[in-house]
């Protein structure tokens, strides 16, 4: 076996069971295809599914599934408008089921996520009857410590070259603490642990995904 395969294997059995004790449900899959099997299967059929932030949802299938499949997708790409995007993402407020990805994780089971309107912060917090998280391995820290510094100082400057703005990371790549009206920091959310229990499900992929 590829040696990042078994780090990745032996790391997510620590992981998993630091989630359980925090109330999560959370799964392990070696691959993309088997991650795109186990979310499915948490998705009953006909429920709403909402997404917000969800680039390792994506990568895995996940989002063309739903889009595709016998559920009612609440999609934001749907908006014609930008007041009607921002209308469709409320609704998600509402959905059955919440696909995102995460910032970090750390090794003893707790999520990081970093917001610049919420949607997704506020989505994982509260509303949606299940979260789904997909999360490739890469996004697995040692503390939670590290687990934000990987938030601010990684996925954010990472995600930030996705848009058309002049914030400081944007134009460096380096976290500048910025005060922008473009800022993509500004709300960031530790879920240290699940309730109602099982509520959030993590479906931990042994690849790397998202940013």
């Amino acid at each position: 076996m590829d040696p990042r395969k078994q780090y990745y294997e032996k790391r997510a059995q620590v992981l998993i069971k630091n989630l359980q004790s925090r109330h999560f449900e959370a799964y392990y899959c070696a691959d993309k295809a088997a991650a795109l099997k186990k979310a499915l299967e948490l998705i009953p059929k006909g429920a709403s599914v909402g997404w917000g932030g969800a680039m390792s949802a994506q990568q895995i299938g996940l989002i063309d599934a739903v889009r595709t499949g016998e559920y009612r997708a609440i999609d934001r790409d749907l908006g014609k408008t930008q007041q009607e995007r921002l209308a469709i993402m409320k609704q998600c407020l509402g959905a059955e089921v919440f696909l995102t990805g995460a910032n970090a994780i750390s090794l003893d089971g707790q999520m990081v996520n970093i917001d610049g309107t919420g949607n997704r912060v506020a989505a994982i917090s509260y509303g949606p009857d299940s979260v789904i998280v997909i999360a490739g391995m890469n996004k697995v820290t040692d503390t939670l410590e590290s687990a934000v510094t990987r938030a601010r100082t990684v996925a954010a400057p990472m995600n930030q070259q996705r848009f058309d703005t002049l914030t400081p990371c944007a134009v460096t790549g380096e976290c500048a603490d910025c005060k922008s009206e473009a800022c993509i920091c500004n709300q960031i959310l530790i879920t240290r642990n699940c309730r109602p229990a099982g509520r959030i499900k993590f479906v931990l992929v042994g690849e790397e995904l998202g940013l």
